[in-house]
């Protein structure tokens, strides 16, 4: 929101002389986050000025209309004869005043006037648009100052345009929807520099009459628990917008659109109450505000035709909807160039609904803005009467006597607090009487001693019991303030987040990484040293998703958990596998040209609970039992740490070296492999043997196991799946569940022989259906202790060898811790290898 300073000085005296970093800094004292503040006078440096056209020449025989102007600036330039500027702009004629920077000056943004010769003339400077100027983004025509501006041509410019002000920007979080208001930016202001506030919230307002001013009915009271309205008659429709609310919409990036529009964006910008006029010649018969029917339509003011949701709230005719209530009116019932009878409208709508619209529609107007985060229930009379008064002094008209006002809102609730609350929380000593002080500050009334704590404020201090507790009640602006907590924090911004020390928890001793965290950190480092790229995707995905990856329909990874407010309807769910994400991913970087990837990921999946129900409501005012801890833990989804990869294109690239060589399955199985000794899992316990599971290829798919139980798969993805997803072929991917292993054993030293090793190869012929890491498993048990190592270095298929059937080759190595070994003892241990070998699979050996 951005807001002038000239505007906050109406409501709150500011000192003089304030300096603006004071100011930046009183506010941010507060907990307002200021985006910047900036004085209009330095935006703009040298000659800058009002001038008046004297005479235009259009020039021909260019692309584009352009005109010759002499312009009176007075003594401006020095000799007092009409100052040459060539301009095209063609929204302004003689006697018109404009305004004019002279050679020498610098706009926003460093660029620098001058003289200059153009389109054959001589131009000595320039009329410039409110973009140029820095106000605002039209830059459809120059500006045109209004006749009621009291300035002749010389005189310095920047006054009549707005120059001469200081423009604070600021970015209010969701819980404080009164601070998007010059009134509650003036408020704040008031306690940071404790200088007096006018409320205009608070100014006179005459309320609702027997007869309405139209006839309304509120069907909904939940969704709209306040609708107040009134009618202005005989309007003047071509009233122009005073210069002075001009300036001030536009330096808060509003653009001015007719006097009626533009009066209820600046009562909403005054005190934070959004409103609409409607054109009451254009409204068919009663009005009703009731929610959405199915199928219903709505054309808003930006021109797009919205189908509503049952959830949306409208305002209707006996033609339909006519506006989305709380978010943007329609065409229909818009204010337009001929209108003459405006009916105002001032609401309270459910911030929850309103938020929901929003973001259905994706229409994040100023208004639903400010609704979804809490405007105070008790403006719209006072703001119906302030746009009445501002429309009818500019315009004319007669307002109507009837006034409107279906009023449904409920009493706040009074927030028992314990007078010590805050020290307690907080750890500073907050006497009672400073704690109901500052609570009065904000608004709030304080009951139940009161009285007795301001007479002795150090009666009663940390420590206090639970009798001695305040009922407070909040303010209606204030509908963030619900809990004790709440209340708190108000006391604890307003006394000085300064006063607070800053304490650091000494750290205990000798705790450091936990197994998992550096099982994650060693896993993730040696996937980064193997060449692939971690990626961090979002954990959000469509229902779809399981469809596009082939899951079978009782496969469990189908139940995922759905979002109760999610950030994109499209993807309401929580993921169950890393893949969908991750494959999006490659898909993404596919498209922008990226051809060979190695990607990977670390990240939680999340499988509902079976028949969990819903977590037990827990509040704020007190520490949860362990009882409601266990009942709430019981709901949350398991959420399980798993590590995914995916590799496509080229996995060696090709070059004057050679060819190269694509990614493949085998990559992805030892991928999970790396995972598995990175984690320091012993290989003795590692088993990897052919799978079918989705998504990936039947026949070209592993699982992984350790100690006999699947922790993973790998492999080349389905045929379907990478269709689907529009991937290349060939795509492989590995995922693994990192929380499903066992923790990782004491290792102990290795026994270094300093004997010379005895190599002897080994190639056996099995089915083609037995895996090779079961062979290996069985040459190991065989050799006994003398076998130091064996690796499988070569597989081999021909007709030779018979259908169905294949030759591994392992180089087995065998060494003694204390002697060198004979031949006859190492050709014996892999005898008894090769035999355990032939007894489990019936192998033979190749060429035997």
């Amino acid at each position: 929101m951005r807001v002038s300073v000239s505007w906050l000085r109406e409501y709150v005296d500011l000192p003089a002389d304030l300096p603006t970093a004071d100011l930046e800094q009183a506010l941010v004292d507060l907990g307002v986050e200021v985006e910047s503040v900036v004085d209009l006078r330095e935006t703009v440096t040298g000659g800058l000025v009002v001038g008046e056209v004297r005479e235009i020449e259009e020039l021909t025989g260019f692309k584009k209309p352009i005109r010759f102007c002499r312009v009176d600036v007075g003594d401006a330039n020095g000799t007092g004869e009409p100052q040459e500027i060539v301009c095209g702009a063609r929204n302004f004629a003689p006697g018109d005043r404009v305004v004019v920077i002279l050679p020498g000056g610098v706009l926003p943004g460093g660029f620098a006037i001058g003289a200059r010769k153009t389109y054959g003339r001589n131009s000595n400077g320039m009329i410039c648009s409110a973009r140029e100027l820095g106000l605002g983004d039209d830059h459809d025509g120059i500006i045109v100052l209004p006749g009621d501006v009291p300035a002749k041509p010389g005189d310095d410019a920047r006054p009549v345009v707005g120059l001469d002000d200081v423009v604070v920007e600021v970015e209010i979080t969701p819980d404080r929807g009164y601070a998007m208001s010059v009134r509650g930016l003036a408020r704040e202001l008031s306690h940071a520099l404790g200088v007096p506030f006018r409320d205009p919230g608070l100014a006179p307002a005459p309320g609702g009459t027997d007869t309405p001013a139209y006839p309304v009915e509120v069907r909904d009271t939940v969704g709209c628990d306040r609708f107040a309205a009134r009618l202005v008659r005989g309007v003047d429709p071509a009233a122009p917008t005073p210069g002075w609310m001009q300036r001030r919409l536009t330096a808060a990036g509003i653009r001015c659109i007719s006097l009626p529009v533009d009066i209820t964006n600046y009562v909403m910008l005054e005190l934070g109450q959004p409103m609409h006029a409607f054109d009451a010649d254009r409204i068919a018969g009663p009005l009703v505000v009731r929610r959405a029917e199915a199928g219903e339509k709505l054309t808003t003011l930006d021109g797009v035709t919205r189908a509503l949701a049952p959830e949306d709230m409208v305002i209707c005719d006996d033609t339909g909807p006519i506006s989305l209530a709380a978010v943007m009116g329609g065409e229909t019932s818009e204010v337009v160039a001929g209108t003459t009878n405006v009916l105002f409208e001032a609401a309270h709508w459910d911030p929850v609904m309103v938020g929901r619209t929003a973001r259905r529609h994706k229409l994040f107007s100023e208004a639903a803005k400010r609704w979804e985060r809490g405007v105070d229930p008790a403006l719209p009379l006072v703001a119906i009467a302030r746009a009445v008064r501002l429309l009818t002094e500019h315009a004319g008209g007669a307002a109507g006597d009837e006034i409107l006002d279906a009023d449904h809102v409920r009493p706040r609730t009074p927030v028992v607090l314990p007078v010590d609350l805050p020290s307690r929380r907080v750890g500073v000593s907050y006497p009672p009487a400073r704690v109901v002080a500052l609570l009065e500050q904000v608004g709030c009334t304080v009951a139940r001693g009161a009285d007795r704590l301001a007479e002795d404020p150090g009666e009663v201090g940390v420590g206090a019991g639970a009798d001695d507790a305040l009922s407070v009640t909040p303010p209606t602006w204030r509908p963030d303030l619900t809990d004790p907590a709440d209340l708190v924090e108000e006391v604890v911004r307003l006394d000085g987040y300064d006063q607070v020390p800053s304490v650091l928890p000494t750290a205990p001793p000798g705790r450091g990484l936990t197994g998992q965290q550096r099982r994650r950190r060693a896993v993730a480092r040696s996937l980064a040293e193997r060449g692939y790229v971690e990626v961090l995707a979002h954990p959000f995905v469509a229902p779809g998703l399981a469809d596009q990856l082939g899951l079978p329909a009782d496969d469990p990874r189908r139940r995922a958990v759905r979002l109760a407010n999610p950030l994109s309807e499209e993807e309401p769910l929580l993921r169950t596998t890393l893949l969908g994400p991750l494959l999006g991913i490659v898909k993404r970087n596919l498209g922008r040209g990226q051809r060979d990837l190695a990607l990977y990921e670390i990240g939680a999946v999340f499988h509902p609970r079976a028949g969990a129900g819903s977590p037990p409501a827990m509040g704020v005012d007190r520490r949860p039992t362990d009882e409601e801890f266990a009942a709430a833990d019981a709901v949350v989804p398991e959420q399980p740490r798993h590590v995914a990869v995916v590799l496509t294109g080229d996995v060696e690239p090709a070059g004057w070296w050679g060819a190269g060589r694509p990614a493949g399955w085998a990559d992805a199985v030892q991928a999970g492999r790396d995972v598995l000794a990175a984690a320091e899992v012993p290989a003795e316990r590692i088993e990897v043997r052919a799978a079918e599971h989705a998504p990936w290829h039947p026949g070209r798919c592993a699982e992984l196991l350790v100690d006999g139980t699947v922790v993973g798969h790998a492999g080349e993805l389905h045929p379907a799946v990478l269709a689907a997803l529009e991937l290349p072929r060939r795509t492989s991917a590995m995922e693994l569940d990192l929380d499903a292993l066992p923790a990782a054993p004491v290792a102990s030293a290795p026994v270094v022989s300093g004997f010379p090793p005895a190599l002897i190869d080994v190639a056996l012929v099995v089915d083609s259906s037995v895996p090779a890491a079961q062979v290996q498993q069985a040459l190991v048990e065989g050799a006994g202790g003398l076998l130091e190592g064996v690796r499988l270095f070569d597989v081999y298929a021909s007709e030779q060898l018979g259908a169905d059937r294949r030759s591994l080759a392992y180089k087995l190595t065998f060494r003694a811790p204390d002697r060198t070994l004979t031949v006859e003892e190492a050709v014996a241990a892999r005898d008894a290898a090769v035999a355990r070998a032939a007894e489990r699979f019936g192998a033979t050996l190749r060429g035997a």
